[in-house]
């Protein structure tokens, strides 16, 4: 896809991101300028969610994007709604078929839109297209892990049945495949995953680039969120809710809730940062799940 090419002939697409009080002013507009700046295909429209109040540094940020980018849309709501409704509301206001996810503190690699457009113009039933991730502490040098997920429609639904087969910031979708599905929703820390179970069961396509999309800025904080009670439930009720709809069966959802309540209820902080990044982050675990 030459850069003429990509100007005339790309299809349109929105970025659908969320800021909320917690969010780093210097992190945002990284993150902004990474899908800007950066980019060699950049994108027709952000639709940027401000999720309650904000710090003075995001706002700062959010100003000088609705300044500066044409096609820049900052949606303010009055309190703090969670991300799964904020994200629902930014697709249901961006403007175009294809919608791009970003998060507020992440890195997209220079690439990223251009590979996802093309796998569009390659394979137009596709629904949705995500990739890989790195991940980074501090420095966007310090590499500390890498999560690559399968590339091929088949053997992500099979992956599905035990573990999210999308990493949720390097995905882009058809607006209309997840309106069917019933759009976001909210389910503490997996309005994604809950996402993409609804359109499998609604029969969409589904694809990763096989390549890093993302860079993605972790920490203690991360790995402290994927545990303790809350988090374990919300995990355990998704399993529960692919066996109502037979997409696993009884072992797997005992063997999925087993490991979870392990890793999420037992393991302190430490030690589970370093499992996620031992074992959660390897591509081996990249082939078909059998049920």
């Amino acid at each position: 896809m030459s850069e003429k090419q990509t100007d005339r002939e790309r299809a349109p697409f929105s970025v659908a991101m969320s800021v909320y009080k917690n969010d780093n002013g210097e992190f945002v507009e990284r993150a902004l300028e990474s899908i800007t700046k950066a980019q060699t295909v950049k994108p027709d429209e952000i639709v940027l969610i401000v999720d309650g109040s904000v710090s003075e540094a995001v706002e700062e940020v959010i100003q000088k994007y609705e300044r500066e980018y044409t096609g820049f849309q900052a949606v303010r709501l009055p309190e703090n709604k969670g991300l799964g409704n904020a994200l629902q509301l930014a697709v249901d206001r961006c403007s175009y078929p294809l919608i791009a996810r970003m998060d507020s503190d992440d890195v997209a690699l220079p690439t990223r839109f251009e590979q996802q457009l093309k796998c569009f113009a390659e394979n137009e039933s596709l629904d949705i297209v995500g990739g890989d991730i790195t991940e980074f502490i501090g420095e966007e040098s310090n590499i500390v892990g890498k999560r690559s997920v399968p590339k091929e429609n088949g053997a992500i639904k099979a992956y599905m049945k035990k573990r999210c087969a999308f990493n949720h910031m390097s995905v882009m979708y058809k607006k209309e495949a997840v309106l069917q599905a019933g759009n976001y929703q909210d389910w503490f820390w997996n309005e994604d995953y809950y996402l993409w179970i609804r359109m499998q069961l609604k029969g969409c396509s589904f694809a990763n680039t096989g390549t890093v999309l993302v860079n993605v800025r972790v920490g203690e904080e991360m790995y402290r969120r994927r545990g303790g009670w809350k988090y374990f439930k919300s995990e355990r009720d998704l399993q529960k809710y692919m066996r109502k709809h037979k997409m696993i069966g009884f072992g797997t959802y005992c063997m999925n809730v087993a490991k979870r309540f392990i890793v999420q209820i037992l393991l302190p902080n430490r030690l589970r940062g370093w499992i996620f990044r031992k074992f959660a982050r390897s591509s081996n675990e990249c082939g078909n799940t059998e049920e």
